[in-house]
C-alpha cells in the first residue's frame, strides 16, 4: 500500500532506540526524510547508520533534552517546517506513590508530559501557519488501565490523552491533525527497568522479574515494530480523516 509519505519530513523524539527507532525505520521505508532527536548521541549515530545502510533518505540527528527550554527551542528553530511530529521521548519510573519521590516525579514529567506539550505547542503553531501537518503522540495503555505500581506514568499518560484529544479537536483540525496511540508494554529496555523496579518493591530483589505476580505484570507485550506500523499509517494521508483520537493498541 502506498501511504503517500514519500519525501515528507518527519521529526521523531526519543528516536535512538525502542519504539522511536522502529518508527524511524518504518518512515524511512516509506521514503521520508528524518530528524531524529534523543539525549544519547552514540545511540543516535547508531540508529542513523542502520537507517542509511538500508534506505536512500536524509537522516539528521540532534542531541537534545526536551527538559531544557533552550534545547527544545533549538529544535523548533531548525525544524519547524516538519510535515509530521512524532512525540515519543519519555522515561517515567515504575513504582507506587511511596516509591516515586517528588524529585523523580517532576523530573520524569518534565520530559514526557511537558516535553510533549511544549514541543507540540511550537510545532502546532508553525503547522497552522502553513495550513498543513500531523502531530502524533505515543502515549501508553497505562492511561486507560492505570496501575498502582506505575502511578507516575499512569497519571502522565492520562493527561497526554486528554491533551491530544483536545488539541486534535481544535479549529484547525481539517489542516493540522493531532492524534495518538496507546501501546501496551513494548519489548524495550525501558520496560525491563520498570519491571525491575516492581520486583524490587515486592521482593527487595530487582532480578526477580519472572516471579512478579500476574496481576502486577504487563498483560500484553508487543514488538516496537507493531507500534511503528500503526504510527506510520495514522500519520499518512490514508488516515486524513482521523484527528482528536487516541488509538489503543491493546484491549
Amino acid at each position: 500500500m502506498d501511504l503517500h509519505l514519500k519525501n515528507k519530513k518527519v521529526l521523531i523524539t526519543g528516536a535512538s532506540k525502542g519504539i522511536g527507532a522502529a518508527c524511524a525505520l518504518s518512515f524511512a521505508a516509506e521514503g521520508c526524510h528524518l530528524v531524529l532527536v534523543a539525549r544519547n548521541t552514540d545511540d543516535l549515530l547508531s540508529t542513523q547508520k542502520s537507517i542509511q545502510d538500508k534506505f536512500a533518505v536524509g537522516v539528521e540527528i540532534m542531541s537534545a533534552d526536551l527538559r531544557n527550554p533552550q534545547q527544545l527551542m533549538q529544535i523548533v528553530l531548525e525544524h519547524a517546517d516538519v510535515d509530521i511530529l512524532i512525540n515519543n521521548a519519555g522515561d517515567i519510573p515504575g513504582g507506587s506513590i511511596t516509591a516515586v519521590n517528588d524529585s523523580a516525579w517532576r523530573h520524569s514529567w518534565e520530559l514526557k508530559l511537558f516535553g510533549y506539550i511544549n514541543l507540540s505547542r511550537e510545532i502546532y503553531n508553525a503547522m497552522v501557519e502553513r495550513n498543513h501537518g500531523v502531530i502524533l503522540n505515543i502515549i501508553g495503555m497505562a492511561a486507560e488501565k492505570p496501575s498502582f505500581d506505575y502511578i507516575c506514568g499512569s497519571t502522565a499518560n492520562a493527561a497526554l490523552v486528554a491533551f491530544t484529544k483536545a488539541l486534535g479537536k481544535g479549529p484547525h483540525q481539517k489542516s493540522v491533525r493531532v492524534l495518538g496511540v496507546n501501546p501496551p508494554s513494548t519489548k524495550t529496555d525501558r520496560i525491563l527497568k520498570v519491571m525491575a523496579t516492581i520486583a524490587k518493591e515486592i521482593f527487595n530483589d530487582e532480578t526477580r522479574i519472572d516471579d512478579i505476580p500476574k496481576d502486577k505484570m504487563f498483560q500484553t507485550l508487543i514488538d516496537p515494530e507493531q507500534v511503528a506500523d500503526a504510527v506510520v499509517y495514522l500519520s499518512s494521508p490514508r488516515a486524513d480523516q482521523i484527528t482528536g483520537v487516541v488509538l489503543n493498541l491493546a484491549s
